[in-house]
């Protein structure tokens, strides 16, 4: 089988049977990109000729030019295509012996409560702009949206009467999400405040801007921006940043994992359990700061 085509397969697969993001399927294209022309360099053009010393050699090209983060990324994209090669087609798996090694998971940065706090109160919801500005941070954060899907949010998706919003995740998996009630206050205010003056013409989108058109994220990162210097946060934070932030603010708060998971619509628990982490990462900063032996010296009695 010719390398590309084997690609393209591979391509089919992960966009149209498993579902995978946009950005997702560009990166492993990307990666497999290189590993082709890697290939070609030495004049393999069949899947079949790739040996594990072929594979090899290719890491090895890479190791200068590659953090390690991102060079294990590369390596889980080339075994997860002869993996599926393999499976299909039943054809050799040169990956069988590559070592992935698997980084230590980062916390996610967050804002905390009275960070949000902070924040929201920059804005002047007397100025149809910042109001909606303000609605759209409320909503990221008292929801818990991706930025995209704050950003696609149709009419038919917000049910401000009952308090919820349906959202059309990832893999199109539908999910249900409470609005609070101080989130609803600000969707109601831009709805009803700010909309009709931006409208031009009739727009499916709950969000539109003063051109009556659909935000895009960036419009949300730069409101972000600027209301966080504003706020005089130090920290860098960005609109997935906020959803990190209500998925801790819920888990310090009691809510358990399972519902955290659902309310994210994390396919897998394991995703979700990041957050486990930063909840115990508080718990202990908590603990040394105020708990009075917890870094008091051991007294020794004199003999």
């Amino acid at each position: 089988m010719k390398i590309e085509d084997a690609v393209r397969e591979y391509h089919i697969q992960i966009e149209i049977i498993d579902g995978k993001s946009p950005k997702t399927v560009q990166s492993y294209l990307s990666d497999l990109n290189k590993y082709c022309a890697f290939m070609k360099d030495k004049g393999i053009n069949e899947i079949e000729e790739i040996g594990t010393e072929s594979v090899e050699d290719f890491i090895y090209s890479l190791e200068e030019e590659y953090a390690s983060n991102s060079l294990n990324r590369i390596k889980v994209t080339i075994r997860n295509f002869h993996r599926f090669l393999n499976f299909r087609y039943d054809l050799k798996d040169p990956t069988i012996h590559l070592h992935v090694v698997k980084g230590e998971k980062r916390l996610p940065v967050y804002a905390t409560v009275s960070e949000v706090e902070s924040l929201m109160a920059t804005f002047n919801d007397e100025d149809p702009e910042d109001l909606l500005g303000h609605a759209v941070l409320e909503t990221i954060y008292g929801l818990g949206l991706r930025v995209s899907e704050c950003c696609g949010l149709l009419l038919n998706q917000v049910n401000l009467d009952d308090r919820f919003v349906k959202i059309l995740g990832k893999g199109n998996k539908e999910r249900i999400i409470p609005i609070p009630e101080k989130t609803a206050y600000y969707m109601r205010e831009y709805f009803v405040k700010a909309r009709p003056i931006f409208q031009k013409k009739n727009s499916r989108h709950f969000f539109i801007n003063k051109f009556g058109r659909n935000i895009y994220p960036v419009y949300v990162e730069n409101v972000l921006n600027e209301h966080a210097t504003q706020a005089g946060i130090k920290k860098h934070l960005s609109p997935h940043k906020l959803r990190h932030s209500y998925a801790t603010h819920l888990l310090e708060g009691g809510a358990d994992l399972r519902v955290i998971q659902e309310l994210l619509g994390h396919s897998d628990i394991s995703t979700t359990e990041i957050y486990t982490h930063v909840a115990n990462a508080h718990l202990k900063s908590a603990y040394n700061q105020f708990f009075p032996l917890a870094n008091s010296a051991i007294d020794k009695k004199k003999k």
